[in-house]
């Protein structure tokens, strides 16, 4: 019987793992692709934006050309007050401390029984323009407008006049500001970028817990969110609805300001604590439906 015979063997074709071919790649290596090619396309993107909407100097004009537009409308709303004593005149200015506060709780005071709706709109103004050049002291004024309005009105107004200023900031940060980021910083804006995309559902619950809480300065953030990709309708709602809580407890010391000596004396342990509560309740929608959609996944 002869030998030379063996049986034939077919060699098995070599597995290609490169992704799209062959055994499929592991979930995490295509959420890293994923990952990186969202950060390239916004890199892209914006840092494209940047090259096109202009220079950053002549932005940087723009916004100095609306600052002295807004202090020249600031100036009106003034020169249309009534008539005040000589002894009145040097009161009537921004309070930066609580003493200035006091001595323009005073003068105001005596013009809201027959001038109100201008006192409201020179508050009205003078909060928005300290907000949208993020400009210290609206702090004083809500306290302040609890002297002067009754508290549903203070409440209100202080609640608008800082969601309408900050929302102006973040149109002037827009202009400027984000430009700048994006085409300095490209990598770390993306990131927070998509980090909000990630979390576009849940953005006026998140701006509402930043407004309550003292983790972030409102400054910060009016500035940093048109950076970021968060839209205007979320964080003017946002902020109307966070502000609610430290300006009720400013409004409420207003009422007694003439026994305050300090900004600070308005925060009591009570006070903090409730912000605190709220603070969490904001967030409680966004733990119940992340459990929820892990649950039915």
């Amino acid at each position: 019987m002869s030998t030379d015979w063996a049986p034939t063997v077919t060699p098995r074709p070599p597995i290609n793992r490169a992704r799209g071919t062959g055994d499929a790649a592991p979930n995490s290596c295509t959420r890293s692709d994923s990952t990186e090619n969202d950060f390239t396309q916004l890199k892209a993107r914006y840092c494209s934006e940047g090259d096109v909407n202009g220079s950053s100097a002549k932005s940087f004009l723009i916004i100095g050309g609306i600052f002295v537009t807004s202090i020249g409308a600031l100036a009106l709303v003034y020169l249309s007050f009534p008539n005040l004593g000589e002894n009145e005149r040097h009161v009537l200015k921004l309070p930066t401390t609580m003493d200035d506060a006091k001595a323009l709780g005073k003068v105001l005071s005596k013009y809201t029984d027959t001038h109100y709706y201008q006192v409201l709109v020179a508050y009205f103004s003078t909060y928005v323009f300290l907000q949208s050049f993020a400009i210290p002291g609206s702090i004083f004024l809500s306290i302040l407008s609890g002297f002067l309005f009754p508290f549903p009105t203070a409440l209100f107004f202080v609640c608008l006049s800082s969601a309408s200023g900050a929302s102006f900031c973040y149109l002037l940060s827009y202009l400027v500001g984000r430009r700048i980021v994006w085409r300095h910083f490209p990598k770390r804006a993306a990131e927070w970028s998509l980090h909000v995309q990630r979390n576009r559902e849940h953005l006026l619950n998140y701006m509402i817990f930043l407004r309550i809480t003292p983790f972030l300065p409102n400054w910060f953030i009016n500035i940093t969110a048109p950076v970021i990709n968060v839209p205007l309708a979320p964080f003017f709602f946002g902020t109307f609805l966070g502000v609610a809580p430290p300006s009720f407890v400013a409004i409420k010391a207003g009422i007694t300001i003439q026994q305050l000596t300090s900004s600070s004396e308005t925060v009591t342990y009570t006070s903090l604590l409730v912000m605190a509560v709220l603070a969490m309740i904001s967030l409680l929608p966004v733990i119940f439906k992340d459990r929820l959609r892990k649950k039915f996944d």
